[in-house]
């Protein structure tokens, strides 16, 4: 997740003509190499923790899926996103009733080779390493960051948690039938739990390891997918191939290869290959957007997500971004909407700005922060920090769900000054009585600049620039320990869905969810509440769609959240490269199916 914060008009003005300069000075793209099977990744954050259970991050998520296996993953290539057996043999059985889930796994698969196992060699994983991954999600001594994912869904979940999470004990609702065989029975339909078993979170994790390395498990992956760790620090990680991995040929009908849109990749010649094709990876955290460039052009990695500060540099146009010419010969693109949004929470659990006991004051809360969000400049920020071509939706239903509702008023997300501070008069708010803005923030320059729009948006409607104050942090790590333990008033995030389902976005708000759950914003609503309950059994439908935006409105009119937009992510790679990244469902699932230049199948 990546954080955004705000920018005075002088300094935003500034801004855009450093941009544009920058853009004028950028060097050309240098000549490269070919270094035979390695592929260098460029990262615009990094992972603190390897341990599946700490995979809340895009970066963790990226790592968790190469290193472990899931049961299942997203078709590489199909749009749109599709689920596909990875450790498991087929999809799910379910039963007629929605409640129980029947899944068989691949025999013979084995975890990497570790001193962890006995005489060092790693053996079959089975149904019962599933059982046990997930139970410990539910350990109250891992702390892990995706219990949420199967909170109250799995029959004996809870309570195996409260009489003590003893791992011997059994789970009614989650057991291994046999060797290979997995029953995993829910208290109420969960439509989507297949695609909650692509995510890190499901990641599958042997026993003898998390014992033998005790506390030092989240920097000793031992599992059984695509890639083994090499290295891993807080610059770089290198990944290696498993040479165990199983012998499974690339089918581009399997993973939906769409020939209209998806040639001139050389995709094609991949096809019945062996997967993964690379033999070594190294992924470089470089955060820095401008160093995240050079290092690009320098030749240094093979992709980054491009900066928006070199897009005027970069493409000849921006509706469709077009790459220009000198650029299109050495790289390959892909710019598309982000599956996700960026926005800023309020915490509603903060009183000087939250719900409140009180209804008068409950009142006045909410009238402020519906204020904040009429002051905010969406169409500035949109042009200032995304080149414009993001896109700005009201609300938490992005638009690439099926759910988006592209009708509705945008009038949540139009910037009214007058109206913002008509609400702060009518509800006696004046300078003295506002209370202090704490927005919190990862340390560095495109948050700070963020942050001072923000100040400046807000000191339009009168509020006091001294009481809009910065909350810094030196990490992302620092930054969400402090969300999640309801320390920060302003939360600005990025969400990256886990799956292509608006209940995705729709369950950040649902009130049993909240801190350290996925409800940073710790918004409790009932009627919500009740909404969310029954939509949750839901297949999808008309009925269900139009209970999401009920919800949707819900959230808007108690301005819970200053939202939202989609970025256009644009992706940019070495075209020497046969590969189509992606930073949405299929996540670092494709570094196996990338192919470096000159380098057959071996």
């Amino acid at each position: 997740m990546l954080t955004f914060a705000r920018v005075s008009r002088l300094l935003a003005l500034a801004l855009s003509l450093f941009l544009v300069s920058c853009a004028e000075e950028s060097p050309a793209p240098a000549a490269k190499e070919s270094r035979g099977s390695v592929y260098r990744h460029a990262m615009d954050g990094a992972p603190t923790n390897l341990d599946p259970t700490q995979a809340d991050s895009i970066y963790a998520n990226f790592f968790a899926v190469n290193l472990y296996d899931t049961l299942f993953r997203y078709k590489y290539l199909a749009r749109p996103y599709a689920l596909e057996p990875n450790l498991a043999e087929e999809l799910p059985q379910v039963s007629a009733d929605g409640l129980i889930y029947t899944i068989r796994i691949k025999p013979g698969v084995r975890f990497n080779d570790d001193p962890a196992f006995e005489g060092g060699r790693g053996r079959v994983v089975t149904a019962a390493d599933f059982v046990y991954s997930i139970k410990r999600h539910f350990d109250p001594n891992v702390r892990s960051m995706g219990s949420w994912l199967w909170a109250g869904k799995i029959v004996g979940m809870e309570e195996w948690r409260e009489n003590g999470a003893d791992y011997a004990e059994e789970v009614p609702g989650l057991r291994a039938l046999d060797e290979r065989t997995i029953q995993i029975q829910l208290i109420q339909p969960f439509p989507q739990l297949a695609h909650t078993l692509t995510q890190g979170y499901a990641a599958i994790v042997p026993r003898e390891a998390v014992d033998h390395y005790g506390a030092e498990f989240s920097l000793n992956p031992v599992g059984s997918g695509p890639y083994r760790l090499e290295s891993f620090d807080s610059a770089r990680a290198v990944l290696i191939r498993n040479g165990g991995f199983r012998k499974e040929p690339f089918s581009l009908a399997r993973e939906g290869f769409n020939p209209e849109q998806q040639s001139g990749l050389g995709l094609e010649e991949l096809e019945g290959l062996t997967p993964p094709f690379i033999k070594r990876v190294e992924v470089e955290f470089i955060n820095e957007d401008a160093a995240r460039w050079n290092a690009l052009v320098a030749g240094e990695v093979d992709f980054i997500k491009a900066p928006v500060s070199q897009l005027d540099s970069l493409l000849s146009s921006r509706n469709p971004p077009t790459l220009k010419p000198e650029f299109a010969e050495q790289y390959q693109m892909d710019a598309s909407l982000e599956s996700g949004l960026v926005f800023t929470y309020f915490n509603m659990s903060n009183p000087e700005i939250g719900q409140h006991p009180d209804p008068e004051v409950d009142e006045r809360n909410r009238a402020l922060r519906c204020a904040i969000v009429k002051g905010f400049d969406w169409q500035r920020r949109n042009e200032v920090f995304y080149y414009g071509i993001g896109q700005v939706f009201p609300g938490i239903i992005p638009p690439v769900t099926p759910e988006y509702d592209a009708t509705q008023s945008f009038d949540y997300v139009t910037r009214d000054v007058e109206e913002a501070k008509d609400l702060l008069v009518r509800n006696g708010w004046t300078e003295d009585n506002l209370p202090t803005l704490e927005y919190g923030m990862v340390s560095g320059v495109t948050d700070r600049q963020m942050f001072e729009q923000f100040r400046s948006f807000m000191a339009d409607i009168g509020y006091p620039t001294d009481k809009i104050r910065p909350l810094t942090f030196a990490s992302y790590g620092d930054y969400a320990r402090a969300y999640q333990n309801r320390e920060i008033m302003l939360i600005t995030l990025s969400w990256t869905m886990d799956y292509p389902d608006a209940e995705n976005t729709i369950q950040l708000f649902y009130g049993p969810n909240a801190s350290p759950g996925s409800n940073n914003s710790n918004y409790d609503n009932e009627g919500f509440n009740q909404l969310y309950r029954s939509s949750a059994t839901m297949q999808p439908s008309p009925l269900r769609t139009t209970m999401y935006n009920n919800m949707n409105r819900m959230v808007m009119e108690d301005c819970v959240a200053i939202s939202g937009l989609s970025r256009t992510l644009v992706l940019l790679w070495n075209r020497d490269f046969t590969m189509k990244p992606d930073r949405s469902f299929v996540g670092g699932s494709y570094f196996r199916f990338v192919q470096a230049p000159g380098d057959p199948d071996d």
